[in-house]
């Protein structure tokens, strides 16, 4: 059925969600995960100055990055799932979804944060990797009250 399963993760509550519920399901169906996290820095720089700090901020990011996909293969680890850590830059959702193209992927699951009515009228990276991928998405929306 699956298996490979991505996880896009970023250390959000609602991100924590998501990974549990994939090595859930990864453990169950014999998958094995792989830990997305995705540097997205936006704008062009347009002094030296801010190329420099650019090149700091995408250092911090890095290693963020690399922590918090080691905080999803922790888990797979305590449920005995094979997992692989991944760093990409770039637009989330495009980068998720490009992904799980080129990594043959069966499924994505992504936490999603309770946005109320104006957050699912405009949409997020959630909202945009479901209509924008050809691989399966599951989504783990939070509760309100979470």
């Amino acid at each position: 059925m699956y298996d490979t399963i991505l996880v896009p993760f970023d250390g959000t509550d609602e991100a924590q969600k998501g990974a549990k519920h994939a090595v859930d399901l990864a453990a169950s169906v014999g998958a094995a995960v792989h830990a997305l996290y995705v540097i997205d820095l936006p704008g062009t720089p347009r002094t030296v100055y801010i190329r420099d700090d650019e090149e700091e901020m995408r250092e911090e990011y890095r290693k963020y990055g690399e922590e918090a996909t080691a905080e999803v293969c922790n888990m797979a680890a305590e449920r005995n799932v094979d997992c692989v850590q991944a760093l990409q830059s770039g637009t989330v959702h495009e980068e998720v979804v490009e992904y799980a193209e080129d990594n043959e992927v069966d499924l994505i699951v992504m936490g999603s944060a309770y946005r109320g009515t104006l957050g699912a009228v405009f949409g997020g990276n959630v909202e945009r990797v479901v209509r924008g991928s050809s691989v399966p998405v599951t989504t783990i929306r939070m509760r309100v009250d979470e």
